[in-house]
């Protein structure tokens, strides 16, 4: 592997050693990571190795993929005594880093049964043991660097958590047992979110975008940079079972004048007539969630839809999808406080907030907007391998914002950009309306 010291080493980032000791980082390094196999606790040995579609990967590459990172991008460049487990591991989990080796196909990961999973859950300890030696006493002439990086991987780990419990949901699914992921998820609060109500936010130049410079952010949402946003209302909530169960009740899946051409296409191909994991039965609507398959709540967010989806029913509604602009502007000044995975809900719930209150900008459903995934005026990926994190997937993929049901707490940022295919509906995917003023 070459040396990747100097890969972050760019305007974009901190130039100076973060604050926290590394002895700091060694502890959120181990409660993060332990975070990742209590999510894995409730599986059975048997799940950890399906990979139900091609977007989908097995619990156990996740595992043994984020361990990776940190083998990668750290032990192997910072580490000079540090010997890998198996050499192999450094093709069969490396995801998408061309600049860095050959990655195992993806479609093909569910088809590995070696290494075992007992073999991923060494590799896991093999990895953390280096790193905690390496946290405790790090060069000092890489300290600055080596925190950077670990900040990164952290991060890295906890957005495979979320795809974790996206992926388990799916892979639990398939099952005609529907059988529960958990039997013990805390139940969602008795609430009525109320009618609709539109916020207005006034027309004017805002700033948009973080300071890559003050705290940790992708590259992906810097620089800062201006836009001038026209008038318009954003809606208090997100759309609700309820409304999205009218839109289906009118027609909505068979109407070709409320969709995009490729939508409607794909409706067709895929026969969709309903959001991911809803299920009709004589006594009404059911969907499937991580506790089993439960009677569809009418009052909670909307969620598994596609842009598509988002998109056709936002022009029934006589509405549309706010931009990225739109939405960061509204929630700038909004607590970021919601339903995150700490909640242990893993599932949206209804709203709590009436009237002038905007509700559930974060947490509960990533939230599409009509903004494509395309860089910020002056982006810059990036040097070396690790510039292939975000930047060379933007190109036919559209912005969420908020974060979900599934999104730890300290992970999700007003600025964060998600991104995702318009006709994905694995993630825990939602939107809200908006219209000009």
């Amino acid at each position: 592997m070459p040396p990747l010291a100097h890969e972050l080493a760019s305007p974009q980032q901190l130039e100076t050693p973060d604050t926290l000791h590394t002895k700091e980082w060694l502890r959120r390094y181990q409660r993060i990571r332990q975070a990742s196999e209590r999510l894995c606790q409730p599986l059975c040995t048997e799940d950890y190795v399906i990979q139900s579609m091609d977007d989908v990967s097995p619990p156990k590459w996740h595992l043994a993929h984020v361990t990776w990172f940190f083998e990668a991008f750290l032990l192997a460049p910072f580490q000079p005594h540090y010997r890998p487990l198996d050499p192999v591991y450094d093709h069969l989990f490396n995801s998408y880093y061309e600049t860095h080796g050959v990655p195992f196909p993806r479609p093909h990961r569910g088809t590995l049964s070696r290494p075992t999973v007992a073999d991923v859950y060494r590799y896991r300890a093999h990895v953390d043991a280096a790193m905690a030696e390496l946290l405790e006493s790090p060069p000092p002439e890489h300290a600055g660097e080596i925190v950077r990086r670990v900040e990164l991987g952290l991060h890295h780990e906890q957005q495979h958590q979320e795809l974790l419990l996206m992926d388990i949901k799916h892979i639990l699914a398939q099952n005609p047992l529907c059988p529960a992921y958990r039997d013990d998820l805390v139940s969602p609060p008795e609430e009525t979110p109320g009618d609709l109500a539109w916020l207005e936010h006034a027309a004017g130049i805002r700033e948009i975008g973080h300071d890559l410079q003050t705290g940790f952010a992708y590259d992906n949402e810097g620089p800062v940079h201006r836009q001038f946003i026209e008038a318009f209302q954003l809606a208090n909530r997100p759309v609700t079972n309820a409304e999205f169960l009218a839109f289906i009740e009118d027609g909505g899946y068979a109407r070709p004048e409320l969709w995009l051409s490729d939508g409607w296409q794909q409706v067709g191909q895929a026969g969709w007539q309903a959001p991911l994991y809803w299920v009709r039965r004589e006594d009404g609507w059911y969907h499937y969630t991580l506790g089993g398959l439960r009677p569809l709540d009418p009052q909670a967010p909307a969620v598994h839809v596609s842009f598509f989806e988002a998109d056709a029913f936002a022009r029934w509604a006589g509405a549309r999808l706010p931009s990225e602009a739109e939405w960061e502007v509204a929630a700038r000044d909004v607590s970021m406080g919601g339903n995150f995975v700490e909640s242990d809900h893993l599932q949206p719930v209804a709203a709590t907030a009436r009237g002038s209150a905007a509700a559930q900008l974060f947490g509960d459903v990533w939230e599409w907007t009509g903004s494509a995934y395309r860089p910020y005026p002056g982006f810059r990926a990036l040097p070396g391998t690790l510039g292939e994190y975000n930047g060379k997937f933007m190109s036919g993929q559209m912005v969420l914002r908020g974060g979900c049901c599934a999104t730890p707490s300290d992970h999700i940022r007003p600025t964060y950009r998600n991104f995702f295919p318009p006709h994905a509906r694995w993630a825990f995917s939602g939107f809200r309306l908006a219209r000009e003023a």
